[in-house]
């Protein structure tokens, strides 16, 4: 599947959704916020271990937060560069800390990814962007299985039109629910992305064996 074909249907698609679904999360996050319980906890599980925040960039990010009633904790965060200038700052939270992407991945429970920016884009060139970065790291069957939400995400950016330096967005995997986003701490209206695939595939856009960023990658997984 070639990206010239998914961009000319994210493109297409974006023109087409235009009626906002009932959102199933009534508040959304900033670095440090929550999200309420969507879904009861599919199995018990040691909470996470409360710890110290982190300053990445003039971005302070909490050392704890709370996704569908689970506290998690900050794996890692770090900053995206593009050639010698920052671009974004991003945070990922699990219940459980990981190093290596393949822990990331296997992690069932409720994750969030939080970025930052530090540079104005232009929304549809940054969902066009995502879009390469899971095609990349992806088999052509992965993708496809996970298109619904390579469109939602696209559809969202392209919507944006602009994400100035300072705003922010979240998405937020929750067990039982699927993928919400948010932009500025607001929920996205429409429904979760329900395919539990796509936000492992929507992650490997930074820890995938093509990452937008190796800094960033080393960063996320709680490595300097």
């Amino acid at each position: 599947m070639k990206l010239t074909f998914i961009a000319a249907t994210v493109l297409a698609a974006s023109s087409l959704w235009s009626l906002p679904l009932m959102a199933q999360v009534q508040s959304g996050p900033s670095a440090s916020g929550s999200v309420p319980p969507a879904a009861s906890n599919p199995a018990a599980a040691t909470p996470a271990p409360v710890v110290n925040p982190i300053e990445v960039a003039g971005v302070k990010y909490e050392g704890n937060a709370e996704v569908a009633g689970q506290r998690l904790v900050l794996n890692g965060a770090g900053i995206r560069y593009k050639a010698i200038f920052k671009v974004y700052t991003a945070g990922l939270y699990l219940s459980a800390r990981a190093n290596t992407p393949e822990g990331v991945l296997a992690n069932n429970g409720p994750k969030r990814l939080h970025i930052q920016m530090l540079r104005d884009i232009d929304g549809e060139e940054l969902g066009k962007l995502f879009t390469k970065g899971m095609e990349q790291n992806a088999t052509p069957q992965e993708f496809a299985n996970a298109i619904n939400g390579v469109l939602r995400m696209a559809e969202i950016f392209t919507q944006k039109k602009k994400l100035n330096t300072g705003e922010s967005f979240g998405v937020d995997y929750i067990p039982g629910t699927g993928t919400v986003v948010f932009v500025n701490g607001k929920l996205m209206p429409g429904e979760p992305i329900k395919e539990a695939a796509f936000f492992n595939l929507l992650l490997k856009i930074w820890l995938g064996k093509s990452p937008a960023d190796n800094g960033l990658k080393t960063a996320l997984l709680g490595g300097k």
